[in-house]
């Protein structure tokens, strides 16, 4: 599907009226499609250049959605009618791996989005990997094709290329089709309310980042001591309010290694800031003050003690997370959903040392919701003991009482 897709309008993108009365359709059907074109490269926070939304219109022929392509980075365009659609519960709002498209929505039109569903989350729990990409999606349950001719170009320029306009129209042209199809897959399965759940996940996906949790990630950050790692959480924060303020990579404000080494040494001086490796010297004479400021804020601060281990693997736990993992391996195979969605290995180090050191259970999302109603109770029974693995007649894992 090409240009053509594009809905008839003055021209290729929507004007306030159009996206008026896409929204007043959608509204009458319940339910929007909607894809987002960004960019990232160069910035603090990625810029929102391209929404595409598609709709139900029942005057289209053989079920064709109205699609409508808004430009957030023209200024006459009033996209409200759609911000308020995402954000009410009564409207089903459908996604392709929507948590990035959710996170910058929220930010960039100042709005929550509700009632999601999102069709490769879904496609996990009717049999796809949880990772399978739009086109590959559509091929396998559609039998369709598009191109991804002008994925990576520059969204951010104008006027969008031709190319550009009917790549993103593409996106979203099937996509209320293939939510059909996976919802009548689930529906078939008895899945259909764990994938509304799992995809209510997504509602609340951010890329907000709190400055002063910012050092956390920073490489090697657990040898520092603990007054360097208040300084760390000082200079941590400092970088990205900057990067904010001036809408950068926080790598371009100061790097992490040097960030890590100024929090080990804390400088005084300029002089010892230049002897700090990969910091440049226009940066020292542009941002050194700053920087000391922040060193020396973090040394009034009180320290941070380095954390305790707390539910953490050993490795005698190991033969137990193997086990543990192949007992959900059997039974993603039998439900036919994706491993993924169940389990992470991280969450299964926790769950092992938790039962371990008999605390209570971590609050992971393997023991929640339908992932304790698929396995929480086999898992509990099988690390307590009352429950052993063994391979049946038929080659499968079975679970019996010990």
């Amino acid at each position: 599907m090409r240009t053509q897709t594009i809905r008839e309008s003055s021209g290729p993108l929507a004007s306030s009226e159009e996206v008026a009365a896409a929204a007043s359709i959608a509204r009458a059907h319940g339910r929007i499609g909607i894809d987002t074109e960004f960019m990232s490269e160069g910035r603090y926070r990625a810029l929102l250049c391209l929404v595409q939304i598609a709709v139900d219109d029942d005057a289209r022929p053989e079920g064709q959605p109205c699609i409508s392509l808004i430009d957030p980075l023209e200024s006459g365009v009033d996209a409200t009618p759609i911000a308020r659609l995402l954000a009410d519960p009564a409207i089903e709002v459908v996604f392709h791996a929507g948590r990035q498209d959710v996170a910058i929505l929220r930010r960039a039109w100042g709005t929550e989005v509700t009632n999601i569903f999102d069709t490769q989350l879904a496609a996990g729990f009717a049999g796809a990997s949880a990772q399978t990409g739009y086109g590959n999606l559509l091929g396998s349950m559609l039998g369709r094709r598009v191109g991804k001719t002008a994925s990576y170009t520059r969204w951010d320029a104008r006027p969008l290329t031709a190319e550009q306009l009917s790549y993103a129209a593409e996106d979203v042209a099937h996509l209320l089709e293939l939510a059909d199809e996976v919802q009548r897959r689930l529906q078939e399965t008895g899945r259909l309310s764990w994938a509304r759940e799992e995809c209510r996940r997504v509602e609340s996906a951010t890329d907000e980042r709190d400055p002063y949790t910012a050092w956390e990630r920073l490489p090697r950050v657990g040898q520092l001591d603990p007054r360097a790692r208040a300084v760390a959480r000082e200079l941590a924060a400092w970088r990205e309010k900057t990067a904010c303020e001036e809408d950068r990579p926080v790598g371009s404000v100061l790097g992490d290694p040097a960030l890590v080494e100024l929090a080990k040494r804390h400088p005084s001086n300029i002089g010892a800031l230049e002897q700090i490796r990969g910091i440049h010297p226009s940066g020292i004479r542009r941002r050194g003050a700053a920087m000391l400021d922040a060193i020396a804020t973090g040394l009034k601060d009180p320290p941070i003690p380095r954390d305790e281990p707390r539910g953490r693997s050993e490795p005698e736990d190991a033969p137990l997370i193997v086990l543990a993992e192949a007992l959900l391996r059997a039974r993603s195979l039998e439900a036919g959903l994706a491993y993924e969605l169940i389990a992470s290995r991280n969450e299964l180090e926790l769950i092992v040392a938790a039962a371990r050191r008999r605390e209570s259970e971590p609050d992971v999302r393997t023991l929640e919701g339908w992932r304790s109603e698929l396995v929480g109770a086999d898992l509990r029974d099988l690390l307590a003991g009352r429950k052993a693995i063994s391979v049946g007649s038929n080659r499968r894992l079975v679970l019996a009482d010990a």
